[in-house]
């Protein structure tokens, strides 16, 4: 049986968005971790959270993906209020944290199995993801390796193939190729790619690699200093400009052609438009 609820119906007006989020906000006790952000996500596409360490990208996650309660605003997923309408928000949505979380001593096809049970996935169409998962991954040969004796590369695909394994419309990866070799990363940007297409995936992916938001996304958007605590001086703001400079602004042209060598091109933005998106950097604004 699985464990969600009745939904309430998604919101009209919320057609052609995949998520929408509005002036969201999470405080801990007088500590603003997130502060008022407002993006949009087209479905279909593949949007970058692009920030240092400690910008709140995580926390951002958590709340989109219902993980912890928002202090105030509103997150939209496939036009499901996720604080009013949680079941079927989660529904929708696959989740990669940025920590391991599959069972180390059950194999690739039994995470995969019991994760599809949770959400309710007929025995057929589960037998039927999960093999198209695997092949699609490249671990058909390891769906019986218990997770444990798997490289950090391999382990990684595993994760996400686990967390399509329901068919979700809607992709959250944190940070997905933190701590992988350059070889394992370009394998996952390469994987991402191919299943977004195979499945029509929307995904939203949070990075503080600008290799891997130029490969991968159609659009980009900065969190940097979102509640973050500064102590490094210059060497902080020299930081937030590098990001405002790099990630506040439309990138020009496909992830296709950036991958084939054209770059990452951005609009001129003069002395005061850097500025300006230096302090929005600094105050967390998207």
């Amino acid at each position: 049986m699985s464990l969600l609820s009745r939904s309430k119906g998604p919101d009209a007006a919320r057609q052609g968005q995949a998520i929408a989020v509005e002036s969201i906000v999470k405080k801990y006790g007088d500590f603003e971790a997130v502060k008022g952000v407002s993006f949009d996500v087209k479905d279909g596409e593949i949007f970058g959270l692009l920030g240092p360490n400690g910008a709140g990208k995580s926390t951002l996650i958590r709340m989109m993906t219902t993980l912890i309660p928002i202090t105030s605003g509103k997150a939209f997923i496939a036009g499901y209020d996720v604080s009013r309408d949680p079941d079927a928000a989660r529904r929708t949505m696959g989740v990669i944290p940025q920590a391991m979380t599959s069972d180390i001593d059950l194999t690739v096809e039994e995470n995969m199995r019991i994760y599809a049970k949770l959400y309710g996935v007929p025995g057929a169409e589960r037998e039927r993801s999960i093999n198209e998962l695997l092949e699609a991954v490249d671990l058909v040969k390891w769906r019986g390796a218990q997770v444990k004796t798997l490289s950090g590369g391999m382990r990684r695909r595993a994760e996400i193939a686990r967390g399509l394994v329901h068919n979700p419309r809607i992709f959250f990866l944190d940070e997905p190729t933190t701590g992988l070799d350059p070889v394992s990363r370009v394998n996952v940007w390469e994987m991402l790619n191919t299943l977004k297409g195979r499945r029509n995936l929307t995904i939203l992916i949070t990075t503080h690699y600008m290799d891997e938001a130029d490969r991968l996304c159609d659009r980009i958007n900065g969190a940097g200093g979102a509640g973050e605590e500064r102590r490094g001086g210059d060497q902080d703001a020299q930081c937030a400009e590098h990001f405002a400079r790099r990630c506040l602004r439309p990138l020009h042209g496909t992830p296709a052609s950036r991958r084939a060598g054209q770059g990452l091109r951005l609009r001129h933005a003069g002395p005061s438009g850097v500025a300006a998106m230096k302090v929005a950097a600094m105050k967390g604004r998207p």
